[in-house]
């Protein structure tokens, strides 16, 4: 359980004066539809009950202070001139947001901030979002800002577009943003729709961090991103007026594939059943069909691994060894790729048989130490603390 309180404390002792509110916003693990958001695809995430905190307390002027508890460094910029910062990338997601909400024309005033997470950076868990989310709205609380959970999921998309530089989807924001405990979010990125899928009482996620750390920005990311793109414009003359991969069918790819060349054909490949993965993995939940859904999460990680080559050994070693291990129903890399973590379905019975097992086989493969993460799907962005003075 996180410690609000403690976070107050550091924070009036930092500031000089206690915080006057203080907000939070998970993480998120998806369960199934990855590398399908920014293709106007379907994905099914779950908020986490691990979350990143903003404290913070308004300013009579138009300057911004931040500190960080993780970096243990501070930021601070004038609301008139809020540009990228060059050396330091944390501090750009939190410039991105407040320019993003400056577009929109919302009248903001300074303010002190404290971040505190405790979510695990870079496992693939989104906490880059998590921060963006709780920021936005941290700023909508101090500047008495009414906005939509659509529209704070798009403002931060934006920052991590224009000031990140990681041309990410929405599902990480969207998620963070209207999580709901207990549930699942079955979200279409096209029209930001979603619909709650309860997750049965008698299963666990787990995650299991690899212990590999990725970036995001780097190149690899967007290279697929814009491959997709790239088989769209390709596939458009045979399939008419399509938008994205959303918008085509594993039929229409096993007639018209053969105009892709070999580098983009697995990637549409994967992106057309991964849509249609998700959508049955969904129902299945739904329903409570556990094997089901376990069986669609490893033709998931197969799909990842093999046509998009986002995967790298230690991810597919931790799957192995779920797959082996007392009580899992399915299990896949989850995130981005190229580093991150693993989510498993298991049963709630054996949760302590499996992370055992998974702990002993992970250490005896790769010498690393894993330390699995058993997740209850918790609710997207609140106000934890609030104080009117």
């Amino acid at each position: 359980m996180y410690d609000v309180a403690k976070l107050y404390s550091a924070f009036e002792e930092y500031f000089g004066q206690p915080p006057t509110r203080i907000a939070r916003a998970p993480g998120r693990v998806n369960l199934i539809g990855e590398h399908t958001d920014y293709n106007d695809g379907f994905v099914l995430p779950m908020a986490l009950d691990r979350a990143t905190y903003v404290a913070a307390r308004p300013r009579p002027d138009r300057v911004v202070r931040v500190f960080s508890t993780k970096f243990r460094e501070e930021d601070q910029f004038d609301l008139d001139q809020v540009v990228r910062d060059e050396r330091r990338q944390w501090v750009n997601y939190i410039r991105g947001v407040v320019k993003g909400l400056q577009a929109r024309d919302l009248p903001l005033q300074g303010a002190d901030l404290m971040i505190d997470s405790d979510l695990p950076s870079g496992s693939g868990l989104s906490s880059s979002a998590a921060l963006e989310v709780a920021v936005g709205y941290t700023f909508q609380l101090l500047n008495n800002i009414n906005l939509l959970g659509e529209e704070l999921a798009l403002v931060a998309q934006g920052a991590e577009h224009t000031f990140v530089g990681v041309k990410c989807g929405i599902m990480d924001q969207l998620v963070a943003a209207l999580g709901e405990a207990g549930h699942a979010l079955l979200i279409d990125c096209r029209d930001l729709s979603y619909r709650p899928i309860p997750i049965p009482a008698q299963a666990c996620v787990v995650v299991c961090d690899s212990g590999v750390r990725h970036r995001l920005a780097g190149s690899e990311y967007n290279q697929r991103r814009a491959g997709c793109e790239e088989a769209v414009r390709l596939l458009r003359p045979a399939l008419g007026k399509i938008q994205a991969l959303r918008d085509v069918r594993s039929t229409d790819l096993a007639m018209y594939g053969n105009l892709l060349p070999p580098d983009l054909l697995p990637l549409a490949r994967h992106v057309v059943s991964e849509n249609e993965r998700t959508q049955a993995a969904a129902d299945a939940l739904a329903a409570g069909d556990l094997t089901k859904m376990g069986q669609l999460m490893v033709a998931s990680h197969i799909s990842l691994r093999d046509d998009y080559r986002v995967s790298i050994a230690e991810l597919d070693i931790l799957v192995e060894l779920a797959l082996a291990a007392p009580g899992c129903f399915g299990s896949r890399m989850t995130g981005g790729g190229f580093g991150g973590s693993t989510v498993s379905l298991v049963a709630a019975d054996a949760v302590d048989a499996f992370v055992a097992a998974m702990i002993d086989g992970y250490a005896i493969r790769t010498g690393r130490k894993l330390q699995p993460l058993i997740c209850t799907a918790g609710s997207g962005v609140s106000c934890v603390y609030a104080h009117e003075e």
